[in-house]
């Protein structure tokens, strides 16, 4: 075994760590269990610039008491060198998974033990309301306890800024500074300031449910079309705490809870991972849907940030749809509803990721809205937000992994308020006689038939990280210069913040903050994006095809050749 790695463990048996911790640690000294000792002290759990994510387990690599309270800690001296003049003040929430109760009391304690405030959740709840909570209550920050899609076996610790939104420039790399100093457990103050957390719950649900309400666009449609058949998933997650009140705010009264997956359990006991993106995931939905003849089905994700949405195409057989088809579906219905309502804006804005579709800059254009790219993740859509608050009007912004975040009045990605919109958005168009999938097929008519699909390779453990590190080091040594037969005109690199024609040689520089990520734009018109995971051990490719459709009777013909073409660009980059 590596030197460090026995250092590491001896630390723990002789630090100052309970007996639960240090028997289980000797249990797997006495299997000769070497390749989880390995695994779970090779290094340190790695505070990103979004918190934490792993496995559950006893180690200096994994999610346990330690690790919580030392990221705790760090964040707890960061804030108070940043605001020393002010009280400071933070919320912590947690989701369903198992320990997430547990991880956010030890936050909570220690968070009070350094003087700080805390309102604590009673029980779980929903990621977004969180967000909201740091903005509604004026606080400083905030921290939940969730690994989002994760299995089971992992756990995860999102922080977040002031303005709801999780840490960006300068805060994230100066808070991981202030974790990684933390050298100790005994630097960890983990009690004696209990007197300094309070419990919130229903007033804050209640707050939370009417700012969504406030989102409805057409409550007149939805008086019209109240019984629409909504078939809704928890996924054994904490969506079930509000999805339910919030739909029968907007006015929606003839909902179906989906039985066997409404009850939050951090087992997951249906599925193997609890991810709306997973059609396996999504089936009891879907099953339950086409007995009762649902208008739609949806579903979310354990801490209720990621929504999934089930319609029926336009041969009646039920699908899913994926997450930039939602996006459009909801950016398009907002920027018509918004203009048929009279209350859209000349400075109304959306915000989408590089990595999502560009049909939303398409509808965007046509409708004299402006459309801005950010990098993956929610927490930049809330930076822009920010930069052009006072100048521009944010109305809704999305990105492929099934996010959406209606108004402004949280920082993140939201499905609670995500269903009620979509529900809303499918009773709008019931209204008019027009099936969803159909609206679809109009939107690619008149912009574009957009088409995407998404694969993640996983490279799991010490050896996974040096993989796909050597991947993107290859791609950008030797870039393909054709990519299915076809020239790449573009490579996009967002680490060096610069982009290149292959064919001029002229390059630019790309005005956003660095980010492992690479874009190749054919000359065809696809592109292709590679980005390793920040929460996963995996590296993501994104592939983006596109075409004109003249009319509905082309649609399935025009489906089959993007499918096709996508499967043929995966085969020639020898990704399968």
């Amino acid at each position: 075994m590596d030197a460090a790695v026995k250092s590491k463990i001896d630390t723990w048996l002789k630090g100052n760590y309970d007996n639960e911790t240090k028997n289980a640690i000797k249990k797997l000294q006495a299997e000769n269990n070497e390749t989880e000792l390995t695994e779970s002290f090779y290094k340190n759990l790695e505070f990103g610039t979004g918190g934490l994510r792993g496995l559950m387990g006893v180690g200096t690599n994994r999610m346990n008491k330690y690790t919580v309270g030392m990221a705790t800690q760090g964040f707890a001296n960061y804030m108070k060198k940043t605001l020393s003049d002010a009280e400071i003040k933070v919320a912590i929430a947690h989701d369903s998974r198992n320990n997430s109760r547990f991880f956010a009391e030890t936050t909570a304690n220690v968070f009070a033990a350094n003087g700080i405030k805390v309102f604590l959740f009673e029980a779980l709840r929903p990621t977004p309301e969180l967000s909201f909570t740091i903005r509604y209550l004026k606080l400083n920050g905030g921290v939940v306890i969730t690994a989002s899609h994760n299995p089971k076996e992992y756990n995860g610790y999102k922080a977040y800024w002031n303005d709801g939104g999780q840490l960006v420039p300068p805060h994230d790399k100066n808070v991981i500074k202030e974790v990684e100093a933390i050298q100790s457990v005994d630097d960890v103050k983990f009690t004696g300031g209990e007197s300094n957390i309070t419990i919130i719950s229903k007033d804050i649900d209640d707050a939370y449910i009417n700012m969504v309400k406030g989102l409805s666009v057409y409550p007149d449609v939805i008086a019209r079309q109240h019984d629409l058949k909504i078939v809704y998933t928890p996924i054994h997650g904490s969506g079930i705490m509000l999805v339910p009140k919030t739909l029968a705010a907007f006015g929606f009264d003839n909902v179906t809870i989906v039985a066997e997956q409404e009850k939050p359990d951090g087992n997951f006991p249906t599925v193997v991972y609890p991810n709306p993106e997973e059609a396996e995931t999504m089936s009891f939905g879907l099953k339950k849907a086409n007995e009762i003849n649902a208008d739609i089905l949806l579903g979310t994700d354990p801490d209720a940030d990621r929504v999934g949405i089930g319609i029926k195409n336009h041969k009646s057989e039920w699908v899913l749809m994926n997450g930039n088809q939602t996006a459009v579906l909801a950016i398009a219905y907002l920027l018509e509803a918004r203009k048929a309502k009279g209350i859209a804006k000349p400075n109304d804005m959306v915000i989408k990721t590089i990595v999502t579709t560009y049909m939303i800059d398409a509808i965007a254009e046509k409708n004299n809205v402006a459309c801005y790219n950010v990098l993956t993740g929610f927490k930049w859509i809330a930076e822009l937000i920010k930069e052009k608050e006072d100048k521009e009007n944010y109305i809704i912004g999305g990105e492929e992994s099934f996010g959406l975040m209606v108004g402004d009045k949280l920082r993140d990605k939201d499905a609670v308020s995500a269903v009620a919109f979509l529900c809303e958005m499918a009773a709008y168009e019931k209204d008019k006689g027009v099936a969803l999938y159909d609206k679809l097929i109009d939107l690619y008519i008149e912009y574009g038939f957009f088409y995407e699909e998404l694969i993640s390779l996983t490279k799991k453990g010490m050896r996974g990280q040096e993989e796909i590190a050597e991947m993107m080091q290859s791609y950008r040594d030797n870039p393909p210069t054709h990519i299915n037969n076809s020239p790449v005109l573009e490579i996009l690199d967002y680490d060096a913040q610069q982009g290149k024609n292959l064919k001029s040689g002229e390059t630019w520089k790309i005005d956003l903050p660095k980010s492992n990520v690479l874009q190749f734009k054919l000359e065809d018109g696809s592109k292709i994006s590679a980005r390793p995971s920040g929460t996963e051990p995996k590296i993501k490719f994104y592939f983006s095809v596109h075409s004109k459709l003249e009319s509905k009777d082309k649609f399935d013909e025009a489906l089959a050749a993007h499918k096709q073409k996508i499967k043929d660009i995966i085969a020639d980059m020898k990704l399968k």
